[in-house]
């Protein structure tokens, strides 16, 4: 009926994984989420911005599913969808 969405670190992971489990968890790019707060640490306050990775890599907690990795495109070749 109603699936229930959670936030998990990724296992898709650059530093603890925060950016890519943020972008699981919206199903976009991680790339795109790592890009956007890079530019946001860059032009607004690093120091605040690596506080809050810092406390969301210690509260967000780990995945139940390590080898989940949301990836379109590898999802189309799994799939048999190569268009």
């Amino acid at each position: 009926m109603f699936k229930e969405k959670k936030l998990y670190k990724s296992s898709d992971k650059k530093i603890s994984g925060v950016c890519a489990g943020i972008a699981e968890f919206f199903e976009i790019d991680p790339t795109i989420v790592r890009v956007a707060y890079a530019l946001i640490a860059l032009f607004t306050a690093a120091v605040p911005c690596i506080i809050v990775y810092a406390i969301l890599a210690f509260v967000i907690p780990e995945s139940p599913f390590p080898d989940y990795q949301y990836n379109e495109f590898e999802q189309n070749k799994t799939d048999g969808n190569n268009q």
